[in-house]
């Protein structure tokens, strides 16, 4: 292997290998070269407009709007949120960034709990799965035991597997919807489908503690 900009003799011949070319980072001008304006459309659940209404102003248009730089308003009509570039938007990747904020929070979470999550930080996103998906016989007052054995009393299960993973769970009747890191949501994903599954939570505590214990190691 030769490095960039190196240079290496075969025979009675040296050859210079070309440098490597630096590009500047491209801007938002430039990827909508002026015309074509990105969007993003989050539908409204109807039981979230009483929510969206009391966080509107503080928690989603200012940080939004202000310091994301990205456009944002309701659409009564369609039921939806709508996001859209702006010419000074300072990072095309707001636009996503924003777009999950919002989508999370449609899906149950606080918006003080995620707002520093998504709009701060990179590498934090939203996975949503079915306990149908997982188990299919789940029925009636089988649906509602699995709900139970993922919540636990008190909401103690929920929030052992949040501490332990670094993660957010909110449990909508048969939807599990996870907010964290990537691998915080695969091992907090394992665990309530483990739990859902039947598997008792003894089981799911010593995991926990073993993965809590790696973790502290490896820092």
């Amino acid at each position: 292997m030769f490095s960039s900009g190196s240079s290496y003799i075969s025979g009675d011949m040296t050859m210079e290998l070309p440098t490597k070319p630096k590009f500047d980072p491209i801007k938002p001008q430039e990827v909508l070269d002026g015309t074509e304006i990105q969007y993003r459309f989050i539908p409204v659940p109807q039981h979230r407009y009483a929510p969206l209404k009391k966080s509107w102003k503080t928690d989603i248009y200012e940080p939004i709007r202000n310091d994301m730089k990205i456009d944002i308003r309701i659409n009564l009509k369609a039921r939806q949120v709508e996001l859209k570039t702006m010419p000074h938007t300072p990072d095309i990747s707001n636009l996503d960034k924003c777009h999950s904020y919002v989508e999370a929070f449609m899906a149950g979470f606080d918006a003080e709990q995620i707002k520093d999550t998504f709009l701060k930080y990179d590498h934090f996103y939203l996975s949503t799965f079915n306990m149908n998906d997982v188990k299919r016989s789940l029925k009636g007052d089988h649906l509602a035991r699995a709900i139970g054995r993922v919540c636990g009393k008190g909401g103690r299960t929920k929030f052992m597997i949040e501490n332990a993973t670094k993660t957010r769970i909110v449990v909508a009747a048969e939807n599990v919807h996870i907010v964290g890191s990537f691998e915080g949501i695969k091992v907090a994903k394992d665990c309530v489908c483990r739990l859902v599954l039947g598997s008792p939570i003894g089981k799911i505590q010593s995991r926990l503690r073993t993965i809590s214990t790696r973790a502290s190691e490896r820092f």
